[in-house]
């Protein structure tokens, strides 16, 4: 054998041996992630279908709604993120996430009313609902459709309607490699990415990679977290393609009777602000927090966030 020869074959080797720790490493990690999520949680069979939530906590009911690529899990950590400590979460994983089916209707309004049957099931008559990114879209339904479920409502980043800037991100080519990832409900593409290149995967979540890189150790731990919280993707995949139909069509949001706070960001990047703008100007008394900075994770705001949730929940007569 050449020199050449011999060169190549020792690479091949490598790369062959590299490539199958990677795996062993990949499927070690899938393996853990889905034990991980089936843990937590518990389903209630509703009239309206099966629902999958998680309840801890004590103190003032809180139903916690996450966004596109979220569960239960997700919805108990940005529970833990926007409003501490005192409440009671109550946290379900929307339609197609984790053990929640996709049912006939899995239109919002569905959603809400699923919401609406849950918190029956659980004996909880009003609660504070938060809806995050596209969990917005139910706890806007839910407030409109059993507003007397609805003890204050806060909305995080909303994913809503907007007649002037529609809800979008960028397609840049790390955004159709993203894009490619879900779609495949890719759940090795998703890993490989988080692993080698996790900027791709933080500008797909709606947040410029450059401020995560200079925020405090906290939040970028805070956001890889929230990355890492996307997988296993395959079991969120159905949730994600529903999230992924654009909110085209204008809700009576002048109905709204609950005390409501809109929150958004003015570098977000899936251009959310024009909806929490659109909706605050909608719904009666509704107050609009704006942060410059801080993309569609609100990246270095958190404890003012907490702040001005607390404060708002004070102010509406929620908590004492």
């Amino acid at each position: 054998m050449t020199r050449n020869g011999g060169f190549l074959l020792v690479m091949l080797i490598a790369l062959a041996t590299a490539a199958g720790v990677a795996f062993l490493l990949y499927r070690s990690e899938l393996g853990r992630l889905r034990h991980a999520v089936g843990q937590g949680s518990m389903v209630a069979n509703l009239d309206i279908g099966t629902i999958e939530y998680a309840d801890t906590g004590a103190g003032i009911p809180l139903l916690s709604i996450h966004g596109a690529g979220g569960g239960f899990d997700q919805g108990l950590a940005l529970a833990g993120d926007l409003a501490g400590l005192g409440f009671r979460v109550i946290a379900p994983s929307r339609f197609g996430y984790l053990r929640t089916p996709v049912p006939r209707d899995a239109s919002p309004a569905g959603q809400g009313d699923a919401h609406a049957a849950l918190l029956s099931r659980l004996n909880v008559p009003k609660a504070v609902v938060v809806g995050v990114s596209a969990g917005a879209r139910s706890a806007v339904e839910l407030a409109l459709r059993h507003p007397d479920k609805v003890a204050a409502l806060i909305l995080i980043v909303p994913a809503l309607y907007s007649p002037t800037s529609p809800v979008s991100i960028d397609v840049s080519l790390g955004n159709r490699f993203a894009f490619w990832a879900v779609n495949v409900g890719g759940d090795f593409a998703w890993w490989a990415a988080e692993t080698v290149a996790p900027s791709i995967l933080i500008r797909f979540v709606g947040v410029r990679p450059a401020l995560v890189a200079v925020a405090p150790q906290a939040e970028r731990e805070r956001v890889m977290s929230f990355v890492r919280s996307v997988e296993p993707l395959s079991l969120r995949f159905p949730g994600i393609k529903i999230d992924s139909v654009p909110e085209l069509h204008e809700l009576p949001l002048e109905e709204i009777t609950a005390p409501t706070m809109i929150i958004s960001a003015r570098d977000d990047l899936f251009k959310t602000l024009p909806a929490a703008e659109f909706a605050a100007s909608r719904i009666p008394g509704a107050k609009l927090v704006v942060y410059d900075t801080g993309g569609h994770l609100l990246v270095g705001h958190a404890k003012q966030v907490r702040n001005a949730v607390r404060v708002f929940l004070e102010g509406a007569g929620v908590i004492p």
